[in-house]
C-alpha cells in the first residue's frame, strides 16, 4: 500500500462483520451496523507537541483496533476501502486471548 499518514494519523482496514449474532441469527446487510473494528495498515510519526517534540504512536501497523464510530475520512485505495483517523479516536487495541484461559 502506497499510503502513508501525517502526523499522529492512522489508517485503518475494515474487518468485515460476521453474517450471525451470537444467537445464531442471520444478519441481512441492512442491519449490520457501520465497523468499528479494523486493522491498523500504516501509522504516521506522531503528534508534534508545542515544543516541537514528536511524541511515538501508542499503535502499530497490523494492531487490531476499536474506534470511535463516526470518525475519521474514508478512502478507497486499490479496490479496498480504508479509514484515516486521528490516533485520538481509536479507544482500544484488541488482544487475543490465549486458548484455555
Amino acid at each position: 500500500m502506497n499510503l502513508k499518514p501525517l502526523g499522529d494519523r492512522v489508517v485503518i482496514e475494515h474487518v468485515e462483520q460476521q453474517d450471525k449474532s451470537t444467537g445464531g441469527v442471520f444478519l441481512p446487510d441492512t442491519a449490520k451496523e457501520k465497523p468499528q473494528e479494523g486493522i491498523i495498515r500504516a501509522v504516521g510519526t506522531g503528534r508534534l507537541t508545542d515544543e516541537g517534540k514528536t511524541l511515538p504512536m501508542n499503535v502499530k501497523v497490523g494492531d487490531r483496533v476499536i474506534y470511535s464510530k463516526y470518525s475519521g475520512s474514508e478512502v478507497k485505495v486499490d479496490g479496498t476501502e480504508y479509514l484515516i483517523v486521528s490516533e485520538k479516536d481509536v479507544l482500544a487495541v484488541v488482544d487475543k486471548v490465549p486458548a484455555g484461559v
